[in-house]
C-alpha cells in the first residue's frame, strides 16, 4: 500500500483515503486519483491525500498537477521524510534536478535507510553530470538493498559513467534479474560482455527519454546537436519544396525539436515516439497533427503507403538490426516517397555497440539494405552528429528515395 506520513496501523486514515490507497496500491492508479481529489476537496490541507494525489499524479504523467501536490504536501509538514522523498522523485521527472536532490537529502536526514531515495538521489545526481558523485550514493542504496536489481543497475550505469568499467560490468551482473534483466544485460553487452541484442530494450529506450525530457532540448542544443536541421537541408536541396505539400512522418519524435524545421514540408505532420513524457513536450509545440505512442517496429507495418516523407533524426542508433525498420519504412512510404535519416558511423558489420548504449552502422551496409529494400541513395553526407564528453560523434546522414 502506498505510504502515508505517520502510516502505522493504529493511525487514523479516513475511509475514502483507505480506500483510494488501496486502489493505488493495486496499479488502478485512475481511480485512486479519483479519490484523492474528492478527499481533498473535503479536506483541501490533508497531507496524506496531497502527498499521494502527487504521487498518482506523476505516475499519469500530469507533472504540474504531480508539483503542485507535493509542493503543498511539504509546505504542510516539512519534517515528514516520505513526503520530500515523494517531491523530490516528482522534481526529478520534471527535470528539476538541484531541487530534487536537495529535497532527497532532507528525506535522508530522517530515514536514512530508505533505499529507494538514495538509488533516486544517485540516480539525479548522475543526470547532473556527478557521476563519480553518484557512485558512493548508489553504493550506499544497494548495501542497503543488496536484492535490489534497480538500485544495482543503476549503479552500473554511474560507475560506466565514471569511468570505471570493470565495476560496472559487476553492479550490473548482480543487476541480471527481474524487473531489469533485461537492461542489465544490454549494458553488460555494451560493456563487452556477452553478445549485443539486435535491438536496445524498449524499457530502457522508454525510461531513459521519460527522464531526460524535461531537458532535452537545452541539453543538446549546448552539445552542438542539428541533426534535424540538417536532414531538412537535404531534402530542401533534393528538390522538395517545404510548401506544406506532404504527408510526413517524425519517427522518434522526440520533444518535437526534429518537428520544427520539418513543419514547413508537412500537410499533415504525425510524431512517434516510444517515451509519453517527450510525446507530451512535443505537444506543447502545437506542430503535429497526431502524436502517437508507439514502438516503431510495430506501428511502421500497421501504416502501409502513408507517407510522402520519412524522418528518423537520432533514432536507429537504438536499433541494431536495421533490416526491419528499413523495411518498415518502406511499407509506410508512398512510391516515390522519400525518407531521411541519420546512424552513428562505425566500421563493424552488421552493427556494434559501443558503451555509449548506442549501435554504430558501416555506411556500405545501411546502403545494402536499402538497396535491398527498395530504395536509391540519393546522398550518403558524413558528419559530427553532436558532442559527447567533448569529443565528437561521427555519423552519416541518409537521404533516400523509394524506388
Amino acid at each position: 500500500m502506498p505510504r502515508v506520513a505517520g502510516g502505522g496501523a493504529g493511525d487514523a486514515i479516513p475511509p475514502l483515503l483507505r480506500d483510494a490507497m488501496a486502489l493505488h496500491a493495486s496499479g488502478r492508479v485512475v481511480e485512486a486519483a479519483a479519490l484523492y481529489a474528492r478527499v481533498l476537496k473535503r479536506s483541501p490541507r490533508d497531507g496524506n491525500a496531497l502527498n499521494l494525489a502527487g504521487v498518482a499524479a506523476r505516475q499519469l504523467g500530469d507533472l504540474p498537477r504531480a508539483l503542485e501536490h507535493g509542493r503543498r504536501a511539504v509546505m504542510g509538514a516539512p519534517t515528514s521524510a516520505i513526503f520530500r522523498a515523494n517531491y523530490g522523485a516528482t522534481l526529478a521527472s520534471a527535470g528539476r534536478l538541484p531541487e530534487a536532490v536537495a529535497e532527497f537529502r532532507a528525506a535522508l536526514a530522517g530515514r536514512p535507510d530508505d533505499a529507494v531515495t538514495w538509488r533516486n538521489m544517485g540516480q539525479a545526481m548522475a543526470a547532473l553530470g556527478d557521476a563519480s558523485g553518484a557512485v558512493p550514493v548508489l553504493e550506499r542504496a544497494v548495501a542497503i538493498a543488496p536484492s535490489a536489481p534497480e538500485a544495482w543497475l543503476a549503479l552500473a550505469h554511474a560507475r560506466r559513467e565514471a569511468g570505471d568499467a570493470p565495476g560496472a560490468r559487476e553492479a550490473a551482473r548482480r543487476a541480471v534479474a527481474p524487473p531489469v534483466a533485461e537492461q542489465a544485460a544490454f549494458l553488460l553487452a555494451a560493456l563487452g560482455e556477452g553478445d549485443a541484442p539486435g535491438r536496445a530494450p524498449a524499457d530502457y529506450v522508454r525510461s531513459l527519454f521519460d527522464q531526460f525530457a524535461p531537458r532535452f532540448d537545452g541539453e543538446l542544443t549546448a552539445l552542438g546537436y542539428a541533426t534535424p536541421a540538417a536532414l531538412a537541408a537535404l531534402i530542401e536541396a533534393s528538390g522538395v519544396s517545404p510548401a506544406r505539400a506532404l504527408d510526413v512522418l517524425d519517427l522518434g519524435c522526440g520533444t518535437g525539436l526534429s518537428g520544427v524545421p520539418l513543419a514547413p514540408f508537412a500537410r499533415r505532420l504525425v510524431g512517434v515516439d516510444l517515451s509519453p513524457r517527450m510525446l507530451a513536450e512535443a505537444g506543447k509545440r502545437g506542430l503535429y497533427d497526431a502524436l502517437e505512442e508507439a514502438d516503431l517496429l510495430e506501428w511502421l507495418p500497421a501504416h502501409p503507403a502513408a507517407f510522402d516523407l520519412v524522418v528518423a533524426a537520432d533514432v536507429l542508433n537504438y536499433l541494431g538490426d536495421l533490416g526491419p525498420a528499413v523495411a518498415g519504412i518502406a511499407g509506410a512510404l508512398r512510391p516515390g516517397g522519400r525518407a531521411a535519416f541519420s546512424v552513428e558511423t562505425g566500421d563493424v558489420v552488421p552493427f556494434a555497440l559501443g558503451e555509449g548504449m548506442r549501435y554504430r552502422h558501416a555506411p556500405a551496409h545501411v546502403a545494402t539494405l536499402l538497396d535491398a529494400a527498395g530504395f536509391r541513395v540519393e546522398v550518403a553526407r558524413a558528419v559530427v552528429l553532436r558532442q559527447e564528453k567533448g569529443v565528437p560523434v561521427a555519423g552519416t546522414l541518409f537521404l533516400t528515395q523509394r524506388r
